[in-house]
């Protein structure tokens, strides 16, 4: 065997370890389309939104529906993933009832339609924990952020606004240690928790979303 077709298959070996390396640094956190919640808990904080596992005909898969009317409470994951290797936040989600004309600067407009979140857990019981919320906004445009207006702690991120692309499945990836350095001003390396929510209790109006799966990968 020549010298330089020995490099070539040697080149071909590290880039073949280096794709299989990259794809196996994939953390699923919501396997629905596997009709799994496992690990999964509720959280309510004023009734209940409804979450059932359905099947999407569009997508082929079995997704999790959120119908909310008047009330707020979600579903979260304890998940400690590592942001210096996975960094990267994918899902997809669906709106097909959207919440209409609520203020988000306002506590009592402080609902979306859907809402997927990450949890930097800090302090005694995690009072000084920081979040960023991706939203399908009411009102802010697709890519404005800002604070909530019930806590600094908290920023909200627009993905979707609106009524474009209602009734379509929209998949999004984040790089989520950017967005927490980006919106707090520190380097954060590590979350402890995945949450989703759609929520309405705040501005009284119902809405209905789905959510496919959720995951962390290195690229």
């Amino acid at each position: 065997m020549n010298l330089k077709l020995l490099s070539a298959i040697f080149a071909l070996g590290l880039l073949l370890a280096n794709e299989t390396d990259a794809a196996d640094r994939s953390v699923p956190v919501g396997q629905f389309s596997k009709a799994s919640l496992e690990g999964w808990e509720r959280k309510a904080f004023k009734d209940e939104t409804d979450y059932t596992l359905v099947y999407d005909s569009a997508k082929r898969s079995t997704v999790l529906q959120a119908v909310s009317g008047a009330a707020a409470s979600g579903r979260f994951r304890k998940i400690a993933i590592d942001l210096t290797k996975t960094p990267f936040l994918n899902w997809s989600w669906k709106v097909s009832d959207p919440l209409v004309g609520n203020d988000e600067n306002a506590k009592g407009g402080d609902d979306f339609s859907a809402r997927l979140y990450v949890v930097a857990e800090r302090g005694i019981m995690g009072v000084t924990s920081l979040s960023v919320n991706y939203v399908w906004a009411s009102q802010h445009p697709t890519g404005s952020s800002w604070p909530s207006p019930f806590t600094k702690r908290v920023r909200l991120i627009a993905m979707n606004s609106g009524s474009t692309g209602l009734n379509g499945w929209i998949s999004h990836k984040r790089n989520v240690r950017d967005d927490l350095r980006n919106q707090f001003g520190e380097d954060i390396t590590a979350i402890d928790a995945v949450a989703l929510m759609t929520d309405t209790d705040n501005s009284g109006g119902r809405a209905r979303a789905y959510y496919g799966d959720i995951w962390f990968t290195a690229e």
